[in-house]
């Protein structure tokens, strides 16, 4: 039952289940909102930004307006409905840097070496290949570029594991909320 709940390796939950989490986000967020959730990201403007597993498009308006009319924001997702969140929050809020792309978890179409930032929040846990997963965002990462990832629903010592195992990233920081990572290795 966790695993249908929490996602865990399964890449893409049922469509029930991101209605249900979206619901849930939007009762959550009029409690605290999502603002603020990436301040400490240090997103600046002009930057290329990738919101992999954007889900519900939570986070798109703050990233968005870090990084200006000039910088970019993707948002990444497996999930179809989780693109029809991000082109509907976009569309909300008159984001026009705002780009939604669909990913199938291994492969995505954004320009090696592009991204200043890629954060994953919330998401890593439901990651089946995690090695294939580290690789596409360490090919999308500049050389001087940041990984914020989340643990998810599992604990620190297996995301770590993860990362580690993948040979992509060195863990820079840690903070309670998510590791701070560069890249390695882009001969990938």
């Amino acid at each position: 039952m966790k695993k249908i709940l929490c996602g865990n390796e399964m890449d893409r939950m049922p469509g029930w289940a991101f209605k249900m989490m979206a619901f849930l986000f939007n009762i959550t967020d009029l409690l605290k909102s999502p603002e603020g959730k990436l301040d400490a990201l240090d997103i600046r403007k002009g930057q290329t930004v990738v919101d992999w597993g954007c889900g519900t498009g939570r986070y798109l308006k703050q990233a968005a307006g870090s990084v200006g009319e000039n910088g970019i924001v993707y948002a990444v997702d497996i999930h179809p409905l989780a693109l029809e969140a991000a082109t509907g929050v976009a569309r909300k809020y008159n984001l026009r840097n705002v780009h939604p792309v669909i990913t199938d978890g291994k492969s995505v179409a954004i320009a090696s070496r592009s991204a200043d930032i890629v954060y994953a929040l919330d998401m890593f846990h439901m990651v089946r290949e995690p090695n294939s997963f580290l690789k596409e965002l360490c090919r999308i990462t500049k050389p001087d570029g940041v990984l914020y990832l989340e643990d998810g629903h599992q604990p620190r010592a297996v995301a770590k594991e993860k990362i580690n195992h993948s040979g992509c990233w060195e863990i820079i920081s840690e903070t309670r909320a998510y590791m701070k990572c560069t890249p390695k290795n882009q001969s990938i």
